[in-house]
């Protein structure tokens, strides 16, 4: 059983043809432009994506606290409610009470 593929013409390639026939091949391929985007800088301030942060996380907390509360009776000893319920106890008033300075003698 020969190994590998046929030859496409009367004779097999030689090294240097297949390496031409490769060549010619990738030339004519159209490379697609390679576009490099930056995230977008963030410039807020550190109080600023403090408190961005923060507001965020009281949001999460009453959307774990909306889905708590529409929980049906029979997942009420699942693991999911004990999740449930750390995330709601968390206070995060004294995250949400920290004023940071503004630094730079601005404060």
């Amino acid at each position: 059983m020969p190994r590998g593929r046929s030859p496409d013409g009367e004779h097999a390639l030689s090294n240097a043809e297949r390496q031409a026939r490769y060549r010619a091949r990738r030339k004519a391929q159209v490379v697609p432009s390679l576009i490099r985007t930056r995230r977008p800088i963030d410039r807020r301030s550190r109080p600023q994506r403090w408190r961005d942060a923060v507001e965020a996380l009281q949001t999460l907390q009453a959307d774990y606290a909306d889905w708590l509360d529409a929980l049906p009776d029979s997942l009420r000893d699942s693991a999911t409610v004990e999740a449930l319920e750390a995330i709601v106890d968390l206070d995060l008033t004294p995250l949400a009470d920290i004023v940071l300075p503004q630094g730079y003698g601005r404060d």
